[in-house]
């Protein structure tokens, strides 16, 4: 089974969408499950996991709802106010089938050791106890804090998105290629291959430009860990929804066909659990 294990779905608002600035004029419509289901069925993916694009209860609500009536979406990573005193009571109200974790939106924090908090951390404690994913979404400068962070939790389980946003555009790997190999070392955390299109030149990217980064969270991963992503529709700035499958389905074609299994689905399937929450569907 081929799995996309990173999208976004929302009804376009300005007030609410404020970070789809005037030039990202690609995104500022509806993207909605019938259009994923159009892409993803093009490509021969089966299912995906929808992930939180807003910091509200009430996305992660609605991407539940859709969940429940989508088939084809076997998991969703919502949000949660996890610094909450009553993030317990919360996080119980969320509970459903198609929960599979929760992440916080730490790359626009000001403070780039917030991942730290000790109120947070307890949120996030919290969400492990009822066996929910954190996903980690950062830029490379917040890694030293996240190698921290997973430290405190050893026993949970933790998605990285986007390769942790190294500085493509400027091709720069240090210090993302330290730090991200340090925290590789955990067992506990996965990688996904997304989104990375988006932090190089958008309209002047090559997969030549991209590729030492693959290899990079390759070796530091390995297939295991490592999962693809679409990050769709954000990476339409950059590239049709097939241009990205079709780069990351080159890179894995040198391995072997159990490794490439593991990138293009069943990494997916094993860090969200995503087997019993599709057979539930």
């Amino acid at each position: 089974m081929r799995i996309d294990s990173h999208h976004h779905f929302w009804r376009y608002n300005a007030d609410e969408y404020g970070w789809i600035a005037p030039h990202m004029s690609v995104l500022r419509r509806d993207f909605l499950p019938a259009d994923l289901h159009q892409a993803m069925t093009h490509e021969g993916i089966e299912a995906a996991v929808s992930v939180q694009a807003r910091q509200s209860v009430a996305e992660t609500k609605w991407l539940l709802e859709m969940a429940g009536a989508s088939p084809f979406i076997g998991g969703v990573v919502g949000w949660a106010p996890l610094r909450d005193d009553n993030i317990e009571s919360v996080l119980a109200g969320l509970m459903h089938p198609k929960l599979a974790g929760v992440r916080h939106v730490v790359q626009d924090e000001p403070d780039d050791r917030f991942i730290l908090d000790d109120h947070f951390n307890r949120g996030v404690a919290a969400a492990g106890r009822l066996g929910l994913v954190y996903d980690i979404l950062i830029f490379e400068r917040q890694l030293a804090a996240a190698i921290e962070f997973v430290d405190r939790h050893p026993t949970m389980v933790f998605v990285l998105d986007h390769v942790a946003k190294p500085r493509i555009a400027k091709g720069e790997r240090e210090p993302w290629q330290s730090l991200i190999t340090e925290l590789a070392r955990r067992p506990n955390v996965y990688c996904k291959v997304s989104g990375m299109v988006t932090e190089a030149d958008w309209h002047g990217w090559t997969q030549e430009q991209l590729h030492p980064y693959w290899d990079i969270a390759l070796h530091a991963f390995g297939p295991q860990r490592l999962m693809f992503g679409s990050d769709w529709p954000v990476c339409l700035l950059a590239c049709s929804y097939g241009r990205w499958h079709d780069l990351v389905r080159q890179w894995t074609s040198k391995l072997t066909l159990t490794e490439q299994r593991l990138v293009l689905g069943h990494t997916a399937i094993e860090a969200y659990k995503l087997r019993e929450r599709l057979r539930g569907s």
